[in-house]
């Protein structure tokens, strides 16, 4: 290629660049770019993987699978087909519910999250044999029937349907939309010239252009998450491979349907009316990658499948297994991956086994993801484009990024901490970092971290996730040393009836909530007292008391307790009363926040809980609990708090319908309460506790956060608070000793409390919890080399008598 036409390539590759997000190139300069790309693919593929980075990061996503193959009955007449076969004598021309949910059943049990339908178009329509079949089922159509068997592998298996039954009319794909949460078509070429004689489509009426654009249009229309593509080197031209893509890129800028654009190449089969047809060179293919991720939106994923690559040219071949290079041109996903079923439609052709397509994306530098069969953005937008019966399964099996969960681990279950998380919390899962958030790590200690800066980091994972958790360790070593503090005291939880309605506690018992786990109670304050008489005996420096929102509860209670704790044990350091509980009191007594707070303190409260907060972001407790505190509101408490010399905690309770955007929220509002009054002691992570929690129940949040994420938390919260909290709290009660271990070396320099008696997490499902003896917690700490502590409330040595008795 020559300077002027090279120089002239470059400056349509960056004007695709420039255009992506708006209206993208047009038809002419398009063809002109395919052309050059053909030609020299090396720098479209270069700015194809600049645009996929910039979107999706080092991340490169699959879909754990199960193949279902309904029917292989199919009314066309496709050249290069082997999956559809006419009706065979004693061949069955449908799988039986029972095959269906067999083969379904294998790949649930095999850890896959997404059953895909693959099957004939209409075939009933050509074969007597198949519309016999479905009258014998009991359905009028295949659609029908594939809608059942949809239905029945979810409720029977939770697998998450994905259809791709071929063209399709409006009803059709609204009733798709209810059992299934994606659906796709396959574009293939949109100029019709196909459909000529011998050629590729000929004889295959859905195979008709119109048909298939018009179901990709009515599948935006009904917001259905959507799969297509083009299939390369069946016969079309170059212009016809643009024009496919343009198609495709014209119909998802009305709708945003589109979740992705697949770039597959045809192969060559026995037996089919193209097995003497050349197949695409992997040139092509590469450079038709690098086109789709330069016309296309940036946000769209474009996928490859690995099975199909070929043995790579020697022009741009590397080495590497050959599907990699489609790294190189600008994926970001890899498509459906089975470990229990082969490719239907390729058979010959079987899949990468998942460990080696792991070791061969990472070796690029790229994290090998597990995603639904839902796009993560598309999954973090359940309520827009998945069917409300379906939804819950989504929100359970997706992380706060919208991947698939990777492991079973929830915060409080007592089965082991996932090895593969921590071994990538200590950096043994390598991959590329990207610029800007290697710059966010470098800043830290600099400047404060804005919101953006925050929200990155919290989106880490592989090496980014290991130099996160070792720059929060190195500056917890900074400002902590290598002690591990703790403190011995007892939670009191002197009611669980509320009459407040927060959807993730299942602690309070209301008048709806009397099934869930334990029965309503309330201590009268002679019990309080004598607890925290037993407590102090024990050696105890602090009890903490919190509770429901009793209905017949003034201020009055809250004071009457107090003084209870006081005049039994004049010594013991009252750690009590949220600001919702503050809030409440001062109402019910007629007066002002400040001076319920006074009368507080002059009772022998000494310092408050920072719970309550759960994520001090509006937009999240209006769904969580919109009828408690609002930010404003807590802030207001903490505040007054602090001005009279009333220190507190403070937490996040985290990983039920809220992100890293949320996150990022609550810890400025931590940070900016904190510059202006110095009144937080510790910042405390509380991982959310889904098992008896409303919002899980009703199908309404994630099952907690990951492990990873969990992790990230209390070194994000290290990170972002530096300067202005120099306390981390890991909540052993939620993690589990192992756990506390991971976090204690990622930013984490204290224990919390023996505790004597938790159960608000113990409600929520949690299996740890009650109480930790002093010398475990000590055991645990020595475990990691590092020296325990033993504190009072506010960081200080305990007095001789207290550290005496333990």
């Amino acid at each position: 290629m020559d300077t002027i036409r090279k120089n002239d390539y470059l400056a349509l590759i960056s004007t695709a660049k420039d255009l992506q997000s708006s209206g993208g190139l047009p038809r002419e300069d398009a063809c002109r770019l395919a052309a050059f790309a053909v030609e020299d693919p090396l720098p479209a593929m270069e700015a194809a993987a600049e645009v996929r980075d910039r979107a999706f990061g080092p991340r490169v996503t699959y879909s754990r699978k199960v193949f279902i193959p309904l029917t292989k009955l199919c009314r066309d007449n496709c050249g290069y087909c082997t999956f559809a076969h006419g009706p065979r004598p004693g061949e069955r021309a449908y799988l039986t519910p029972e095959e269906v949910l067999e083969i379904a059943r294998v790949g649930a049990d095999a850890g896959c999250r997404e059953a895909l339908f693959t099957l004939g178009d209409k075939p009933e329509k050509r074969y007597g044999e198949a519309k016999a079949e479905l009258g014998e089922l009991g359905f009028a159509t295949t659609v029908e029937y594939l809608a059942h068997c949809s239905r029945l592998v979810f409720e029977e298996t939770g697998l998450l349907p994905h259809a791709n039954p071929g063209v399709l009319s409006e009803e059709d794909l609204k009733l798709l939309r209810g059992v299934s949460v994606s659906q796709g078509i396959m574009m293939e070429e949109v100029s019709g010239r196909l459909l000529g004689r011998d050629l590729a489509h000929w004889a295959s009426p859905d195979k008709n252009p119109e048909k298939r654009l018009e179901t990709l249009e009515n599948a935006g229309k009904l917001g259905v998450p959507f799969t297509t593509g083009i299939l390369i080197g069946i016969g079309e031209t170059l212009e016809e491979r643009v024009d496919t893509l343009l198609a495709i890129r014209d119909i998802n800028s009305r709708y945003g349907h589109v979740q992705e654009c697949i770039i597959q190449n045809f192969r060559a089969k026995p037996g089919t009316r193209m097995e003497g047809s050349p197949e695409p060179s992997e040139r092509e293919m590469l450079a038709t990658i690098a086109l789709a991720r330069l016309l296309l939106p940036p946000e769209m994923t474009v996928q490859a499948p690995p099975n199909l690559a070929g043995e790579g040219d020697d022009e741009v071949a590397s080495g590497d297994p050959s599907y990699t290079r489609y790294i190189d041109a600008g994926i970001n996903d890899w498509g459906g991956v089975s470990p229990v079923t082969p490719d239907h439609v390729n058979p010959e052709r079987p899949w990468p086994h998942l460990d080696a397509l792991k070791a061969a994306t990472e070796a690029k530098g790229y994290l090998l993801l597990q995603r639904l069969a839902l796009h993560p953005a598309y999954a973090l937008d359940v309520e827009r484009w998945v069917d409300e019966k379906l939804r819950p399964k989504v929100k359970a099996d997706m992380d706060s990024e919208g991947f698939a969960r990777a492991h079973d681990w929830s915060p409080g279950v007592s089965y082991g901490i996932p090895g593969e998380e921590v071994v990538e919390a200590r950096g043994g899962r390598p991959s590329k970092m990207r610029p800007e958030f290697t710059k966010v790590l470098a800043r830290v200690g600099e400047r404060d971290l804005d919101l953006n800066e925050i929200e990155l980091l919290f989106t880490a994972r592989g090496t980014e996730l290991s130099e996160l958790c070792r720059v929060a360790d190195e500056l917890r070593r900074e400002v902590n040393g290598d002690e591990v503090t703790y403190v011995v005291n007892r939670n009191i939880n002197y009611t669980n009836l509320c009459y407040f309605r927060c959807k993730f506690c299942a602690f309070s018992k209301g008048p709806k909530s009397l099934n869930l786990r334990g029965d309503p109670y309330l201590l009268d304050t002679d019990e309080v007292a004598r607890r925290a008489r037993e407590a102090w005996d024990k050696g105890a420096s602090e009890v903490t008391m919190v509770g429901g929102i009793h209905g017949s509860f003034t201020g009055k209670n809250y004071l009457q307790y107090l003084r209870a704790v006081k005049e039994e044990v004049p010594g013991m350091h009252v750690h009590a009363f949220t600001p919702l509980e503050v809030s409440q009191g001062a109402k019910t007594l007629g007066i002002s926040i400040e001076d319920f707070l006074a009368e507080l303190k002059d009772a022998g409260l000494s310092t408050l809980p920072g719970t309550a907060a759960e994520v001090l972001d509006d937009e999240v407790r209006a769904i969580i609990c919109p009828d408690k505190v609002n930010t404003g509101e807590w802030v207001e408490v903490m505040r007054a708090a602090h001005a009279i010399g009333l220190q507190s905690t403070t937490t996040i309770m985290f990983g039920h319908v809220d992100r890293p955007v949320n996150w990022a929220r609550h810890l400025l509002v931590l940070r900016d309460l904190q510059a202006e009054t110095g009144g937080f002691t510790e910042f405390i992570p509380l991982p959310f506790v889904h098992m008896g929690a409303p919002l899980f129940l009703q199908g309404n949040s994630r099952r907690g956060p990951t492990f990873s994420e969990t992790i990230k938390m209390h070194a994000v919260g290290r990170l972002a608070l530096h300067g202005y909290i120099d306390n981390v709290q890991v909540s052993w009660v939620k993690l589990g000793a192992e756990g506390a271990k991971v976090a204690l070396e990622s930013g984490c320099n204290d224990l919390g409390g023996t505790l004597m008696n938790e159960s608000i997490s113990r409600a929520a499902g949690a299996d740890h919890g009650q109480e930790m003896l002093p010398e475990e917690l000590e055991g645990l700490i020595r475990e990691l080399g590092r020296t325990p502590r033993l504190r009072n409330t506010l960081y200080g040595t305990p007095e001789p008598r207290e550290h005496s008795t333990v």
